[in-house]
């Protein structure tokens, strides 16, 4: 099987304007130039997907990190990798969105979090999900670990 990845590129709304993959046009928001697209890229790979998050995740861009998370789930993956290493911030929504996007997966296993911040792990922490998620210090450790 080939990679596939997709990153920013071609404009994913009719207007021309929206972020490729989430579709949100920070132009019409006046977020312009004040928040990075919480989807840095989705790739592909031997039943692997691996979704790279950036930013800060919060109710503002939940529904994208949803629909994209949601979508890879539907693919129905061996191994989803949730890459968090360029994540800044998380709050409770996108943490439930990290939920949802879990109980989507037939195997809840295959579902991990890797290579998360100082930060985003402390949410995790503090929230108990550290218990309930498979969490790795690195992608490599993700890829690599038993599902």
């Amino acid at each position: 099987m080939t990679a596939r990845r997709e990153d920013r590129g071609a404009p994913a709304n009719r207007s021309g304007k929206g972020t490729p993959l989430t579709g949100i046009d920070p132009t019409q928001d006046g977020t312009a130039g004040l928040r990075e697209d919480p989807i840095a890229g989705v790739d592909r790979d031997s039943g692997t997907t691996v979704v790279r998050l950036a930013g800060e995740l919060d109710l503002y861009n939940a529904s994208a990190v949803r629909e994209v998370l949601l979508g890879c789930c539907a693919e129905s993956p061996e191994r989803l990798i949730v890459d968090l290493s360029d994540v800044k911030f998380i709050d409770s929504t996108a943490l439930g969105v990290l939920i949802e996007a879990r109980t989507r997966m037939s195997n809840r296993r295959g579902f991990l979090l890797a290579a998360p911040g100082l930060e985003t792990r402390r949410a995790l922490e503090i929230s108990g999900l550290d218990r309930h998620f498979a969490v790795h210090e690195s992608l490599d450790g993700a890829r690599t670990a038993t599902v």
